[in-house]
């Protein structure tokens, strides 16, 4: 190892020339710097992917279950009661999602309405997003309907029983009068009784929640649902219900986790992380090219101990690998250097949140950028900084040999 004992030598004992030490500073602090900047990077994506998951938690069931043909359940009190039998299912409910065109006052638009029976509010957390109102299903007079915060806007409405929301849903049987077109459609009237806000797009831009026994009605449904939604027990294992049910339920269904529910979303929040890894990646290597002039200066610096190191025996093998080596430790002690800083930079601002996001702190629900460690991250960062560095060594290691020739 007398080429590993002299390449530490280099890198940390003083050079002749001024600008030797310069300009290796000035590269190992550029690997440092980019390996901080993918550090932090990739822990504020994993950050936001939390958030995600903490916001769609408020409104996603533990499990959800979808037929795989058709877009509803037949016989879905049948399959419930297959479902409340499996170990660890707390609570199973039937839900109806279909679209629908909402009319309040003189305003329109298309929505998504969500069918939901009493015991919804015990598989979510739709109460504790509510920003206008209160949650209400029915009582002993009306039917109640809770609005997101996009259909309230659009139909600029409130809650308050001055005026009644129109739900409209062409029929599904029947012939259409063209002479009197809206004998095609099904109609229901309901209080708003509630806004709510998760600030997520998919769920606050046209959701409508209203009474399960309304939605069957709108649909002329009869023992049907589009989804069942089971909560799990609190010390149950979600994985290891999600397989039971599976089991159980067969081929004709599939059972959904949080993470495949939202399945796209998550999916792009990886696509981004990944991509921007590569595009700082690519900066690394930018800023690896100075290890290649660092290198190129050593050698000058060092010509007279290598024509002493070839007297006393040393081959052009034996001394090329010095400078690799060199090489290949300045990437090394920057790599690390550069994942300490990101370290600690990321854990001072999960814990002081001292990067605050832009805009209406009243309209965010979180004030600051949110971040993750990730080992994973941290060893796929490492091992990139030694890849690009062993490139990087191998390269200059080649234009050494020509030299010294």
């Amino acid at each position: 190892m007398v080429s590993l004992r002299i390449a530490i030598r280099y890198l940390f004992s003083k050079k002749t020339h001024n600008a030797v030490n310069v300009i290796s500073l000035i590269s190992l602090a550029g690997v440092a710097v980019a390996t901080m900047a993918i550090v932090c990077v990739l822990s504020v994506f994993n950050g936001f992917s939390d958030l995600s998951a903490v916001h769609l938690s408020l409104l996603d069931p533990d499990l959800k279950i979808i037929p795989v043909e058709g877009k509803s359940i037949s016989q879905v009190d049948s399959v419930i009661s297959q479902v409340s039998n499996i170990e660890g299912v707390e609570m199973a409910i039937p839900t109806i999602e279909e679209q629908a065109l909402a009319i309040f006052g003189d305003r329109q638009m298309p929505v998504v309405i969500k069918g939901v029976p009493a015991e919804y509010e015990y598989t979510s957390n739709l109460k504790s997003i509510i920003i206008d109102g209160d949650f209400y299903l029915t009582d002993s007079v009306e039917s109640y309907a809770t609005l997101s915060v996009g259909a309230a806007i659009g139909l600029g409405a409130t809650p308050g029983y001055y005026k009644y929301l129109g739900i409209y849903m062409p029929k599904r049987e029947g012939r259409v009068n063209v002479a009197n077109p809206m004998t095609a459609f099904r109609s229901d009237s309901l209080i708003i009784g509630g806004v709510y806000q998760v600030a997520q797009a998919e769920y606050d831009t046209d959701m409508v929640i209203l009474p399960f026994e309304n939605a069957i009605s709108l649909l002329d449904y009869n023992n049907e649902a589009t989804a069942i939604e089971v909560k799990v027990l609190p010390l149950a294992d979600v994985p290891d219900v999600m397989v039971q049910l599976q089991t159980v339920l067969g081929d004709r269904f599939v059972v959904k986790d949080r993470l495949r529910q939202q399945e796209q979303s998550f999916r792009m929040i990886e696509i981004e992380k990944w991509i921007t890894f590569l595009m700082l990646a690519f900066i690394l290597i930018i800023a690896s090219f100075n290890i290649i002039s660092t290198l190129s200066m050593l050698v000058i610096e060092k010509s007279d101990n290598i024509h002493t190191l070839h007297s006393l025996g040393a081959t052009l093998s034996v001394i090329s690998r010095i400078f690799l080596l060199e090489g290949w430790l300045i990437s090394i002690v920057g790599g690390i250097a550069g994942i300490m800083l990101g370290v600690i930079l990321t854990l001072a601002q999960q814990w002081g949140g001292f990067i605050k996001l832009s805009g209406d702190p009243s309209t965010l629900s979180i004030d600051h950028y949110p971040v993750r460690l990730d080992i994973m991250d941290l060893l796929v960062v490492m091992a990139l900084v030694a890849v690009i560095g062993l490139i990087t060594a191998q390269i200059t290691a080649f234009f050494t040999r020509r030299k010294l020739r």
